[in-house]
C-alpha cells in the first residue's frame, strides 16, 4: 500500500537578483533552534537558487581538471539521499518493526521534510518536491558548532538569525577586500573551522539506535547499539592527530582544487580566483550502482551531474586499499600451491568498508587459469552473491537481534555477531569501534592493524596439457581482486519479501534488477604469471585439446571449470602489477607483487546515510 502524496508550496524563495550582500568575517552566532525540533523561522533556501551562482565551467587553469563549480553535488548520494530507493526500502522494514522511530533516517536523508514537520514519512511519496533537495546546500553552509550539541543522528546546528534581511552562509572566504569584485548577493560569514572539519561530516556519519546494545550472552553492556561509527572510526584513527597523517573527511571526499579557482560564476568570469580554499563538491565514494539507479528511476535527479560523477568513480575506489602478495615463482600442478600469501591494507581514514553494514560485503577473489579455464578458486561471483568456500576471505560488519537471530533489521538490531572490516590506521580500542572477533590483534603500540594479512593453499589438480607438442607455452595465470558489492541479491530479496508496509521493497528490487542485478566493484587488484609444470599428457588419439579437469577449488576431484575464464556480473577490469610486497623471499626464488599506485588516507566514502536493514545468506567464513 502506498500513502497518498501531500499537497505544496514553495515556502521559501529568496530572489538572489539584486539583493545586496554583507560580507560578515567574524560575530557569533546565535541559533534559533540549536537542535532542530521544529520548523526553522527562516526556511531553507531551495538548491536550485543556489545553482544560478554556483553552476559554471572550469576556468581555463582547471579546464583539464575534474569540475570544481559547487553544483557538482547535484550528482552525489547526499544530494540525492531522499531519491534512494534502498532507503526507502529500509524505512519501510524499520517503521514495521518500531512505528515512530524513523524519524532520525528522515532528519538525515531529507533535512528539510523534517524541518518542515514531515518527519514521519515512510514512503517517498509522503514527501513534496522541496523535499529532494536531501542534504540541501544549506544544511552544511548554515551549519554551526554551538559547544553543546554532540555528533552523530544528524542533530544539525543551523544558524537561524539574520544578517541583511536573511541568514548567512558559511564558506572558506570572507570578501573582504575594500576594492574586490561585488560581494555574493548573500550575507557570508567564512568559516575554516566547523564547515571544513570531519567534526561537521560526524553530524551524520554516526549513527546510534533506542536499542541497548548486548554482548554474545544477551547481556547489556552499558550503551545502545552502535549502528554507524564512520566519523569515530576517523576520530580514532592516525588520521584525526596532528602529524603527518592528518587529514580530514573533505580532504579525500572534496578534495581541494589544484589551481586558483572561484566558488561562483561572477567571480569565475571576470578571473577573480582564489590561490586557495576551493573544494570540488564531488563527494565521491562506492555506491555507484545507486547513483545509476537513481537516475534511471527519479525524474528530478540531475542525470548530467550525475554522469560526471560515476566517470571518476573507478580512479576514486582505486585509492581505498591495496594488496600485496606473495606470488609462487613457478608452480608444479601435481604438488598443487600450498602457500599463497596477500595482505590488504586499508588506506581510508574509516573502517573499510564502513557506514551501513547491511548487504554490503568486500572480499578476496582468488583466480588460477590455464590456457583460459580455473584451475583454483576462491571467492567467485556467482552474478547474485559469493560462492561459499572453505578459504573464503569476506570483510564485513553482520549485527542482529540476538534473542531470535534476527538479521537486516536496523531497528531491532542490538548485537554484533561479528565485525571482521579493515580499521583504518592507527585505530585506538574503543567498544564502539573495536572489530568484532578474533581475526585482528592489537598492535605493539596498542593500535589496531589496517591490514589484513591471509594465506591460500591449493591441493594437487589434474589437468591435461592443451600443447603437449610445446613445453615452453606452459604457464599459470595467478590473480588476486579485492571485491566489494553494496548490495547482494538475499539483501534485496529481504528488502522485498519482508515488506508488509507498501511496495518499496519490490520496487528497488526491480529497479535494481533492471540495472543487471548486484554489481560488485574492484578495488584493487594484483596478478603474475608464472611457468607451470604437472601437466597430464592427453589419452592417445584423444586430440580434444580440453585444459583438462581442475575445478578450481584443489581438491582433486577433476571437476572442469567455467570455460568464461572471469566470474559473471563484473564490470570492471583488473589491473596486473608487481613489486616489493609482503614477505617476498628472493633467495627462495619467491615472487612478490603489490597493486600499482599509491592508496591515499581516507580515500573511500562512507556516506551511508542509514541505508536500512536485509538479509544476506551466511556465507563461510576464516
Amino acid at each position: 500500500m502506498t500513502a497518498a502524496p501531500r499537497a505544496w508550496t514553495v515556502t521559501s524563495f529568496l530572489s538572489v537578483v539584486g539583493i545586496t550582500g554583507l560580507c560578515v568575517t567574524a560575530g557569533p552566532a546565535t541559533p534559533a533552534h540549536a537542535s532542530p525540533t521544529e520548523l526553522l523561522q527562516n526556511p531553507l533556501t531551495l538548491d536550485f537558487q543556489c545553482s544560478g551562482c554556483h553552476q559554471f565551467e572550469n576556468n581555463p587553469l582547471a579546464e583539464d581538471l575534474p569540475p570544481h563549480a559547487p553544483a557538482a553535488y547535484f550528482g552525489t548520494l547526499m544530494a540525492n539521499a531522499a531519491r534512494d530507493p534502498v532507503f526507502w526500502a529500509g524505512v519501510a522494514l524499520a517503521s514495521d518493526d518500531y512505528p515512530g522511530e524513523t524519524e532520525d533516517c528522515i532528519r538525515c536523508h531529507a533535512p528539510r521534510a523534517f524541518l518542515e514537520g514531515r518527519g514521519d514519512a515512510i514512503a517517498i511519496d509522503e514527501l513534496i518536491p522541496p523535499d529532494f533537495d536531501s542534504v540541501s546546500c544549506e544544511v552544511c553552509h548554515r551549519a554551526i558548532d554551538d559547544g553543546v550539541t554532540p555528533p552523530g543522528n544528524a542533530r544539525f546546528v543551523l544558524d537561524d538569525t539574520l544578517v541583511d534581511g536573511e541568514p548567512p552562509r558559511r564558506g572558506p572566504w570572507g570578501y573582504a577586500e575594500p576594492n574586490g569584485p561585488p560581494l555574493p548577493p548573500h550575507p557570508i560569514i567564512q568559516d575554516l573551522e566547523f564547515l571544513p572539519s570531519s567534526r561537521a561530516c560526524g553530524t551524520c556519519h554516526d549513527v546510534t539506535t533506542a536499542r541497548p546494545r548486548v554482548d554474545d550472552q544477551g547481556a547489556p553492556i552499558g550503551v545502545n547499539f552502535n549502528e554507524q561509527r564512520t566519523y569515530s572510526e576517523w576520530l580514532g584513527s592516525a588520521y584525526a592527530q596532528p602529524g603527518d597523517d592528518a587529514k580530514t573527511c573533505q580532504d579525500c571526499h572534496m578534495a581541494l582544487v589544484e589551481v586558483p579557482a572561484a566558488g561562483c560564476m561572477e567571480y569565475e568570469n571576470v578571473g577573480e580566483f582564489a590561490e586557495s580554499g576551493a573544494r570540488r563538491h564531488l563527494m565521491l565514494g562506492a555506491n555507484a550502482q545507486a547513483l545509476r539507479v537513481i537516475a534511471d528511476n527519479s525524474p528530478g535527479a540531475n542525470g548530467n551531474a550525475i554522469d560526471v560523477a560515476l566517470g571518476l568513480f573507478d580512479e576514486f575506489l582505486a585509492t581505498a586499499a591495496t594488496l600485496d602478495v606473495e606470488f609462487p615463482a613457478a608452480v608444479d600442478l601435481s604438488v598443487g600451491l600450498d602457500a599463497l600469501g596477500v595482505r590488504v591494507t586499508n588506506h581510508t581514514g574509516h573502517k573499510l568498508p564502513t557506514g551501513y553494514s547491511e548487504g554490503r560485503v568486500m572480499w578476496l577473489e582468488v583466480t588460477a587459469r590455464y590456457a583460459g579455464e580455473i584451475v583454483w578458486s576462491s571467492g567467485l561471483w556467482d552474478g547474485a552473491e559469493i560462492q561459499a568456500d572453505p578459504q573464503l576471505r569476506s570483510y564485513e560488519g553482520e549485527a542482529q537481534r540476538w534473542a531470535d537471530g534476527t538479521h537486516n533489521h536496523l531497528l531491532l538490531n542490538d548485537h554484533w555477531v561479528l565485525d571482521t572490516r579493515i580499521p583504518p590506521k592507527g585505530l585506538v580500542p574503543g567498544i564502539e569501534t573495536d572489530p568484532v572477533g578474533d581475526r585482528y590483534a592489537l598492535l605493539p603500540d596498542d593500535t589496531w592493524p589496517n591490514y589484513d594479512d591471509h594465506s591460500y593453499a591449493f591441493g594437487p589438480a589434474s589437468v591435461v596439457d592443451v600443447t603437449p607438442e610445446d613445453a615452453t607455452d606452459d604457464e599459470l595465470e595467478l590473480e588476486l581482486r579485492l571485491l566489494y558489492v553494496i548490495n547482494t541479491q538475499s539483501y534485496l530479496d529481504q528488502l522485498r519479501d519482508d515488506n508488509d508496509v507498501n511496495d518499496a521493497g519490490q520496487a528497488v528490487h526491480d529497479m535494481y534488477m533492471d540495472d543487471g542485478g548486484p554489481t560488485p566493484m574492484v578495488l584493487s587488484s594484483a596478478a603474475v604469471t608464472v611457468p607451470l609444470t604437472g601437466l597430464e599428457q592427453p589419452d592417445p588419439g584423444d586430440g580434444d585439446g580440453d585444459p583438462g579437469d581442475g575445478d578450481g577449488d584443489g581438491d582433486g576431484d577433476g571437476d572442469p571449470g567455467d570455460g568464461d575464464g572471469d566470474p559473471p556480473g563484473m564490470t570492471s577490469e583488473s589491473s596486473e602489477s608487481s613489486g616489493d610486497g609482503l614477505g617476498g623471499n628472493e633467495d627462495a626464488g619467491g615472487c612478490s607483487c603489490a597493486t600499482d599506485g599509491e592508496g591515499g588516507p581516507l580515500a573511500l566514502g562512507g556516506f551511508s546515510l542509514l541505508l536500512l536493514g536485509i538479509r544476506r545468506r551466511r556465507l563461510a567464513r576464516t
